[in-house]
């Protein structure tokens, strides 16, 4: 094995108006990074510097500027299009960072879909972003804490349009997706479950024919390509620890459907990442919580969890890059 520098792990600072550049400086400033990865965080030198006064004794590693947006200049937690902007560069900077081998892994901090949209950028989210970068059609975005991995196959579009887009082959590519990420952290043979679209999963088409005409033909496709995995569940019983807890990963059809349970059993530790892109990405899973982002009667209520646990994954995952490529730290 070859050795060369430590891991370099990006983190995105996102809306600067939000708890971004709390999560980024907190988490960054904590010792035990000192000898296991270098971190460079993407955003604002005025910001950061502000944000680490407040909440990491001052202490702030490397910036990589993506801009110029004075301390001052902005409400904080009010969506503004300066700071979408601000955000939005610090994405695509640091993605093509990752692209070109600079850094090893992206974390990304909550980033406004509104604000960026008042910038005049149309903006769904980091994970369609970041896949444009890449040029990346065959991906998709994954929740996870321990052994609880969950996928979606339509994610950020209107609800009236997921029995549309749920289509058998989409539900096959997402499927196979999270197989390959089960597989890649030592699983051999995935045990996976499938959410149906409609409520009782259709009740054998008297609510609703997308379960029989779409769901059961690709789980009959999946299951003929090797794959153990069952379903479709009805979704109002397929989270209750008895059954999800028999399974290695979830398939669920839309954004809230599988982002609602797994918000409640993991908000503090769930991580997002994107699987099927050709760099490592994760992100904490919550928002820019303007509510409490630089305001002193919010001190102490920002929990770092989630944001810890995604650097923590990426950081993982660039090691066994690492490790395939033949370095290691």
């Amino acid at each position: 094995m070859m050795c060369r520098e430590l891991p370099i792990l990006g983190i995105t600072m996102g809306d600067p108006a939000g708890i971004g550049p709390e999560l980024a400086v907190r988490c960054a400033a904590d010792p035990k990074w000192r000898d296991r990865a270098r971190l460079v965080i993407y955003g604002e030198n005025s910001v950061l510097r502000e944000a680490a006064r407040r909440w990491s004794g001052g202490v702030l590693p490397e910036v990589r500027s993506a801009g110029v947006l004075p301390w001052g200049s902005f409400e904080p937690g009010r969506a503004a299009a300066e700071c979408g902007r601000l955000a939005y560069d610090a994405l695509t900077l640091a993605t093509r960072d990752a692209l070109n081998g600079s850094i090893d892994a992206i974390v990304t901090a909550p980033m406004n879909k509104y604000s960026v949209n008042l910038a005049g950028i149309a903006f769904t989210g980091h994970t369609e972003r970041i896949a444009e970068l890449c040029n990346c059609g065959n991906f998709v975005m994954m929740q996870s804490a321990g052994s609880l991995r969950m996928v979606f196959v339509t994610c950020h579009i209107p609800l009236a349009e997921v029995a549309l887009r749920a289509t058998k082959g989409e539900i096959e590519r997402v499927t196979r997706l999270l197989a390959e990420a089960v597989r890649a952290e030592g699983i051999r043979e995935p045990r996976l479950a499938m959410a149906a679209i409609n409520p009782h999963a259709g009740e054998n088409g008297c609510m609703g024919r997308e379960d029989e005409e779409t769901v059961k033909p690709a789980l009959e496709e999946l299951r003929s390509e090797g794959l153990r995995i069952d379903g479709p569940f009805p979704p109002d019983t397929l989270f209750i620890s008895g059954t999800r807890e028999k399974y290695d990963g979830i398939v669920t059809m839309y954004h809230d459907q599988g982002h609602i349970p797994f918000k409640m059993l993991a908000f503090d530790c769930g991580v997002n990442s994107t699987l099927g892109l050709p760099v490592i990405r994760t992100s904490p899973d919550h928002g820019t919580a303007f509510e409490i982002a630089w305001d002193a009667k919010g001190a102490g209520q920002v929990n770092c969890g989630s944001f810890d646990a995604a650097l923590e994954l990426a950081y993982r995952r660039a090691l066994r890059a690492r490790e395939r490529n033949g370095l290691r730290a």
